[in-house]
């Protein structure tokens, strides 16, 4: 088996590589409104159920105007991996699955989402959604998993000079639901194993999470090679301490990936954010 790949961040890798915080997880599902930005579709329902944190999931939603940015090369030595331009394709793209982080930057609601999509013309791409130029063009759903007690904020992160979202909460013992983040090079499915056997967890489903990692290794023998991807977890879950995720996986020219990934062969790029539930 190769060597577990890893990326050397601009910054000062911090001590503690995974931050986890466990509370109360109340599940909303809500209408999106058409005419508004995916930003406060998303956001303003969760705001007034009282979430301070979050993932959200959508499928099928259609979006007119759409803009979205690829993974791609960083220009210089300040970051390991940057965004490409805004892309703005023609018409109607249709949502395949979206998954979003919630949280709160500069004190305003703000989401992280990642997705693969439609667009007008049939083809099948895939990138990070930029949520305040794109606008719910239909009635459409979403579903949500958020925490009252946590909040997670868009902080500086010096370890990959990135602003990245943070989770953060006082030190709850009990409550079904944990919210993560996962720092670079660490192995995503170790990562989600350590955080369940830290909280005494056994079995639990991962809800609407988003990352990025360095390419991707999946059991069906495929792979990417690219430094810098951005993904979705289709379908995540620990069974008996054992974890397993399904994952779509977006490359540098927006082309899209899918499978379960392979055990100890899928670092982390810059950040990955998990919300699990206890069952």
């Amino acid at each position: 088996m190769e060597m577990i790949r890893s990326l050397r961040q601009p910054g000062p890798a911090h001590p503690s590589r995974i931050d986890c915080f466990r509370g109360e997880l109340h599940a909303l599902r809500f209408a999106l409104t058409p005419g508004v930005t995916l930003n406060a579709a998303l956001t303003g329902p969760l705001v007034e159920a009282g979430f301070q944190s979050g993932a959200v999931t959508l499928k099928g939603t259609a979006l007119n105007p759409f803009r979205y940015v690829m993974p791609g090369p960083a220009d210089d030595d300040s970051h390991v991996a940057y965004f490409t331009a805004p892309l703005a394709p023609p018409g109607t793209t249709r949502i395949e699955q979206a998954n979003v982080t919630f949280g709160w930057a500069d004190g305003k609601s703000f989401i992280h989402c990642h997705a693969a999509w439609i667009e007008s013309d049939g083809r099948r791409r895939g990138g990070h959604i930029l949520p305040h130029e794109t606008i719910i063009a239909e009635p459409s759903e979403a579903i949500a998993w958020g925490f009252r007690t946590i909040r997670t904020e868009a902080q500086p992160d010096p370890e990959t000079n990135f602003t990245l979202f943070q989770p953060s909460g006082g030190a709850a013992a009990s409550g079904r639901g944990l919210i993560a983040r996962v720092k670079p090079n660490e192995d995503i499915i170790t990562a989600l194993e350590t955080i369940a056997r830290t909280h005494g967890i056994s079995n639990a489903i991962v809800h609407g999470s988003v990352g990025s990692l360095i390419g991707a290794r999946f059991t069906h023998g495929g792979q990417v090679d690219d430094h810098a991807t951005e993904v979705l977890i289709r379908e995540g879950y620990v069974r008996d301490g054992k974890a397993a995720l399904d994952l779509l996986v977006v490359d540098m020219k927006g082309d899209v990936h899918e499978g379960w990934l392979q055990r100890r062969q899928n670092p982390v790029c810059i950040t990955f954010d998990l919300v699990l539930e206890a069952i």
